[in-house]
């Protein structure tokens, strides 16, 4: 015998179990945008890993250097699964186990004495890009950095310095190639105690890995125009080149992967030529 059917309500149904597939739709994780995280937007087929996150935008990464911006939400695949992409949470600081040049973190160190050796630099940003990447270290090693302001004033303060062993001179100069004015410069003074190093670009900026601020490449700027002016200009960037540098490129640099192997050798043998003992 069928069970009784209550008066007003109606008998069930084989179908009443069946539930719209879009009800049963799990919603998607929310996976934080940490940097070098893989991302897929499956509307274009664009894969790239997270070079930054800012407030709403998680700037994307390829393999061919191409970064892309999107808005932070869904709509992105990770490990081939939908996710909705947040910010990151911040983190509670810690202390690290390596410096932002790679060497290992002395915890609690106290700045050493100056030493008497020192590393002159062309100018203010060269300077700013050697304390934020090396910073740690030089402290470590009480080595003083100084600009410059350009190397044809080099002989004179070398002359002045008047390098001898356990007053080492170091000095990085851009766009130190051969035949070129400052190579003349660089033959002159190098000695047993003064050491001339440089790099291959116009300037410092160069330095930096152009996917570090978002762009495919630092652009090419003709001879006798400003290249910081050129560069702004076509890029689109402010007009303001201290701004340009501060915010659109030096804050962008974390460690010493962010910058070209050009740089990081020159840096790293003048640390090692200015506290080495004869």
């Amino acid at each position: 015998m069928g069970l009784p059917i209550l008066e007003g309500v109606p008998p069930r149904s084989p179908y009443d179990d069946l539930v719209h597939p879009r009800t049963r739709k799990a919603p998607s994780p929310q996976v934080e945008a940490e940097r070098d995280l893989v991302v897929e937007d499956p509307s274009s087929g664009f894969v790239g890993a997270v070079v930054r996150c800012e407030k709403d935008v998680v700037h994307l990464e390829d393999r061919h250097g191409r970064v892309r911006a999107y808005p932070l939400g869904p709509g992105f695949w990770v490990d081939g699964r939908p996710v909705v992409l947040v910010r990151p949470k911040p983190q509670a600081p810690a202390t690290p186990a390596r410096s932002a040049s790679g060497s290992t973190y002395v915890a609690g160190a106290r700045a050493r004495v100056a030493r008497e050796g020192r590393i002159y630099v062309e100018g203010k940003h060269d300077a700013e890009l050697v304390e934020k990447v090396w910073g740690h270290d030089l402290r470590i090693e009480g080595v003083v950095v100084e600009p410059l302001h350009g190397v044809d004033d080099l002989p004179g303060i070398v002359r002045d310095f008047r390098p001898s062993s356990g007053r080492r001179l170091g000095v990085l100069v851009d766009h130190l190639v051969t035949g070129s004015k400052e190579s003349r410069i660089a033959g002159q003074v190098t000695g047993e105690h003064a050491l001339v190093v440089g790099h291959p670009f116009i300037d410092i900026w160069q330095a930096v890995k152009p996917s570090v601020v978002g762009i495919r490449a630092w652009p090419t700027v003709p001879r006798g125009e400003s290249w910081k002016d050129g560069v702004c200009r076509r890029l689109g960037w402010e007009d303001d080149t201290g701004y340009v540098w501060a915010q659109r490129i030096l804050a962008r640099v974390r460690t010493w992967t962010d910058l070209e192997p050009a740089l990081i050798g020159r840096v790293e043998e003048l640390i090692d030529f200015v506290t080495t003992t004869p």
